[in-house]
């Protein structure tokens, strides 16, 4: 079965789920998160794929965590998956990086900073993984088609879109809804990244800011508008986070949150029938 039939394979029409935390920090900590989550997502028929960034390329400050080494981190995102019997996804900076993490994961992510970057794009395309573009906060929904066919002409038609907010100001994102419908236009499923959605970048002290009070009101409203999948980065202890700790969701939140959004999801799913 290929990633993307995985992803719409719920018996119940459920959404899918991209969750984990923002970076692997250990072993232990990744396979914790991972088991807890799964737990949780098979229990409401949620086809789940573990996040985890090997390596934080984009960070505010110089001094900031970005990871423990690649090649240890990516050997635990396998391990992690073989573990579980799940498929795992993280993020890459550049084209050599592509073909170096498709032998560890399942599905690669394009940062939404580089989502135009053309030979980024190719390259993970022609590893055959399954590629998920996160929609730049600078770009209109409509300009992610051209992100898309990047990949599609590159030969790989398994492809994926995630929102993440837009651009609001200077320290702000706010997510244009509109937004969902008009990109599942290209004929893929498209993600609602609901944790970095609610950053607060470019604060003074050069960490990121968040508001994790009003992730269940943001993965509410994308699953009323009919997104394909959510995408929550979550901690045991989001305050000790290492990377993005403002704006995660706390672990044992988790299941109450998914419990609540496939609630509304089966309401969705029957105003459709």
């Amino acid at each position: 079965m290929q990633l993307s039939e995985y992803l719409a394979s719920s018996p119940t029409g459920n959404f899918f789920l991209l969750a984990g935390p923002c970076v692997i920090e250990g072993e232990q900590m990744a396979i914790d998160i991972a088991g807890k989550v799964k737990e949780a997502a098979d229990k409401f028929n949620i086809p789940y794929v573990f996040k985890g960034s090997y390596r934080k390329a984009n960070r505010s400050r110089l001094d900031s965590f970005t990871g423990i080494g690649d090649f240890e981190a990516l050997h635990i995102l396998k391990k992690v998956g073989t573990m579980y019997g799940i498929p795992v996804v993280t993020d890459i900076h550049s084209a050599p990086e592509a073909a170096m993490a498709a032998e560890y994961v399942d599905m690669l992510q394009i940062p939404a900073f580089l989502c135009r970057q053309t030979d980024l794009l190719v390259a993970a395309a022609r590893t055959g993984k399954m590629v998920n573009i996160k929609k730049g906060q600078f770009l209109s929904p409509d300009a992610m088609r051209h992100a898309v066919k990047k990949v599609t002409d590159a030969g790989n038609p398994q492809v994926a879109i995630t929102e993440r907010g837009t651009t609001f100001g200077y320290q702000d994102l706010i997510v244009d809804y509109r937004g969902i419908p008009e990109m599942q236009r290209n004929g893929c499923p498209v993600i609602l990244d609901v944790t970095h959605s609610l950053q607060q970048p470019n604060q003074a002290a050069g960490v990121t800011g968040g508001r994790p009070e009003m992730i269940e009101t943001v993965a509410r409203a994308g699953i009323a508008v009919g997104c394909d999948g959510i995408f929550i980065e979550t901690h045991p202890h989001p305050e000790e986070a290492l990377s993005d700790g403002a704006n995660m969701l706390r672990l044992d939140l988790l299941p109450r949150l998914l419990e609540n959004l496939t609630i509304l999801r089966n309401a969705v799913n029957n105003m459709q029938r």
